[in-house]
């Protein structure tokens, strides 16, 4: 009776075999599914990870890093279960995989991954993505190869170059990165992600046996032109070769070992490029999947558009328009509008690299080799962005490198190029180019010109220009890489650099402004602290005010004064203990007085080097001597401080200022961090969180999330920056406390408005959505 149905089911499946249409939705249809699952777990579990490391951009490269590597190692079992298994024992074998993975699900944090070391945490990452995602990761990762090398065994119309299929691959992944933060992200929490994904890796395992039974069915009709069967593996090379025409003309050659170099270059600077820009642009706005997914979401469209027999856009323009691309990124700032170029000039230069890789793929007998090759130089851009650059530079410089790499890809450089170059034309012209950027850099370092000057747009439409108009020449496009990486090198900068170091969780740059009258510590371009160091008239400042956000007419400073009367009233005799979040360059500690107990909490140990050392900030040290200052990201470490009780434990002022780029770390706004900080808080004392951003509107989201915790009075300020004040800051502060009273002070001060429930979805440690924060700034302006 069993083999009457299995008889009747085969059947089945060779009639269904016999359709074109048929077998070409299934593989295209598995393709995208797996490539759904593939994309839609990198944001996801690196969001989970995210509050183990402060929300530092670092996490999201040194990810990406790891998937690259998991992904070079899917396609290689890929290849080599390809060649040494043939037919039914590959479909057996890979589902086995696929089983074992399912029991590693779902996706989630291990629990002996509770904290991160101290400092650099790059190993710790690494193993804890492994042991989190790495195997579905995998299993899922050798998808793509695998079903496009079985395809090109079915003898369909279009088994000869099975490279479009690609294009469905991608496609799929490009839906689940668009898809997450604008569809699951703000929808539904981590939990719930987890449990679909579990769900979609079930439903992709039964596809991929409905695909491979596929095969199977059609070398039994035999239609295919290999059979790809248990016992037949000689016919399955033989009608393979036969089966393949040629893609191109040199589809009936073997790759040469500099083809296959130019493989893996060509796959290695889009890949470092797509880590870098993401740092480039994180740095400055904010670490999140949305700003994640971006760059990811564009160097996967550059493959749909012109991995295919005719570019789904222009190429020529593409060529002729990203030098432009590239020159505003290195002229302008970082910021918005730099942000916007720097995508630009990635997703143009993805375009060119993945163009000239897709003219020099292989006939599809080599198709695993070449997905392999890709993928390894995809995993050596990730590691040399992620893991090497922030070891050799102190900048996201690697951006800029890379950029000048992909315009050396262009045609008529390093690759296609015939005729002879005339050296003096190149260096005419990079004289020309060099002359130009550097007169632009210098008019702004002397206040001649605005940063954001229309002058800027000249001089790039200048040079462009000129450009055009030489573009006959063969050495045009040479003389432009190289005017490009002078450029870059040797353009002058606004301030003078005293001190630059750059760890896991960013760049810090001390720096001094050209009149000498401020020192300013920089996370990218963004300002976390000040000191001065002379007054108006020119003479040096003995005891220099806090300044930026923290000076003493502002709501940070004025609030240590409210906390401090307040509990003194209500506990005559309590010792006044401050917990701040956030060490910055410390000038909140002027704020101190004697008797008073403050600890500081900070992630990261360079910008505690920096605040200690009085040579370059002299708060901590001439205002509280020696700092308490606690290593670690502060939701771990203030978990370990003793709760408030009434024999005295407990902060009378917690101040939340940690800000990774632009913005607090988000997994610092949740009700449960709330919450953690009301533990750690004298029951008369204030909570006080420092929200000003540039990018993200957070009063919504934090009044929703104040409001899920009962029993809690709070108060948001906006402070102007004062018109008397050069060195002060405009901030934004939200007060909360248990006690009303508290805030009855604050409630009085010009900008202060009660903090009320909002339409805004709470955030909590499973759900937070940070699109909906840019759209309501945006708005707002």
């Amino acid at each position: 009776m069993t083999s009457i149905v299995l008889n009747r089911r085969w059947a089945r499946l060779r009639g269904l075999a016999r359709h074109e249409r048929g077998v070409l939705t299934a593989f295209a249809a598995t393709l995208l599914v797996s490539a759904v699952l593939l994309f839609s777990v990198q944001p996801m579990f690196a969001k989970m990870v995210l509050p183990k490391l402060g929300g530092t951009p670092a996490v999201w490269a040194v990810s990406m890093c790891f998937f690259q590597a998991a992904l070079l190692a899917g396609y290689c079992y890929a290849h080599l279960l390809d060649r040494r298994l043939k037919g039914g024992w590959a479909i057996l074998l890979h589902l086995l995989v696929l089983a074992l993975a399912y029991l590693a699900l779902p996706v989630g944090l291990p629990a002996d991954f509770a904290e991160p070391p101290a400092g650099d945490a790059y190993g710790w990452l690494i193993v804890l993505l492994a042991a989190g995602v790495g195997l579905p990761f995998f299993a899922v990762s050798a998808t793509a190869p695998l079903l496009q090398a079985w395809f090109a065994r079915t003898g369909h119309a279009h088994a000869g170059d099975p490279y479009f299929l690609y294009g469905a691959s991608n496609l799929g992944s490009l839906a689940a990165l668009l898809a997450y933060p604008f569809l699951l992200e703000p929808a539904i929490g981590l939990a719930a992600q987890s449990g679909l994904w579990s769900l979609g890796f079930a439903g992709l395992a039964f596809m991929i046996a409905a695909c491979g039974a596929l095969m199977l069915a059609r070398s039994a009709l035999g239609e295919a032109s290999a059979a790809p069967s248990l016992v037949d593996s000689h016919a399955e090379e033989t009608g393979a070769a036969q089966a393949a025409p040629a893609a191109h003309p040199a589809a009936s050659e073997n790759p040469t070992w500099s083809q296959r170099g130019l493989w893996v270059l060509l796959a290695l600077v889009p890949s470092g490029l797509m880590v870098a820009v993401t740092t480039y642009i994180t740095t400055d706005l904010a670490s999140a999947p949305l700003l994640w997914v971006i760059p990811l979401a564009l160097f996967l469209l550059t493959f749909i558009l012109v991995f295919r027999n005719r570019p789904a856009i222009s190429y020529r323009w593409t060529i002729e328009l990203f030098p432009a691309a590239v020159l505003a990124v290195i002229l302008l700032p970082t910021m918005l509008l730099g942000s916007i170029a720097a995508l630009l000039a990635f997703f143009a230069g993805a375009v060119v690299c993945h163009r000239e890789l897709y003219n020099r793929r292989p006939p599809a007998r080599h198709l695993t080799e070449f997905y392999l090759l890709m993928s390894l130089g995809g995993v050596l851009g990730g590691i040399f962005s992620a893991l090497i650059a922030p070891q050799i530079f102190t900048s996201t410089f690697e951006f800029i490198l890379l950029l000048i790499a992909a315009l050396a890809c262009r045609p008529g450089i390093l690759l296609g190029r015939t005729e002879p170059l005339d050296l003096k034309r190149v260096a005419g012209v990079v004289a020309v180019g060099l002359a130009v950027m550097l007169a632009y850099k210098a008019a702004l370092v002397l206040r001649l010109i605005a940063p954001d000057s229309f002058v800027l747009f000249l001089v790039i439409g200048g040079i462009c220009l000129g450009l055009y108009r030489i573009r006959a020449w063969p050495e045009h496009r040479l003389a432009l890489v190289l005017t490009m990486l002078i450029a870059a090198t040797v353009a002058p900068r606004d301030n003078a650099t005293v001190f630059v170091e750059r760890s896991f969780f960013g760049t810090h740059r001390v720096t001094e402004t050209q009149d000498g009258a401020m020192r300013l510590l920089l996370h990218g371009t963004t300002v976390h602290g000040a000191q001065r160091l002379m007054d108006g008239q020119g003479r040096p400042v003995a005891e220099p005010p806090p300044a930026t956000y923290f000076h003493p007419e502002g709501p940070m400073a004025r609030g240590v004064a409210v906390a401090r009367a307040h509990l003194e009233a209500a506990n005559p005799g309590r010792d006044f203990r401050v917990g701040i979040v956030g060490l910055g360059t410390g000038s909140l500690a002027c704020q101190s007085r004697p008797g008073d107990s403050w600890r500081y909490f900070e992630i990261d140990p360079t910008v505690a080097r920096i605040a200690s050392n009085p040579a370059l900030f002299g708060f901590l040290s001439r205002c509280l001597g020696s700092a308490d200052i606690v290593l670690g990201d502060a939701r771990l470490t203030l978990a370990k401080e003793p709760d408030f009780n009434e024999s005295g434990g407990g902060f009378g002022l917690v101040v939340i200022d940690a800000f990774s780029s632009d913005s607090i770390p988000i997994h610092l706004l949740t009700v449960e961090a709330l919450q953690l900080y009301l533990d750690k808080l004298d029951r008369h004392g204030v909570l006080a969180l420092h929200i000003s951003n540039r990018h993200l509107d957070l009063a919504p989201a934090l009044s929703s999330t104040v409001a899920r915790i009962p029993g809690l009075s709070a108060v948001a300020v906006y402070d102007e920056q004062p018109a008397d004040r050069y060195d002060a800051a405009s901030s934004e502060v939200m007060f909360i406390a248990r006690d009303p009273a508290a805030l009855a002070p604050i409630r009085a001060w010009a900008g202060a408005r009660p903090v009320t429930a909002t339409s805004a979805r709470a955030w909590t440690d499973d759900y937070s959505d940070v699109l909906s924060a840019i759209l309501r700034r945006l708005t707002k302006e």
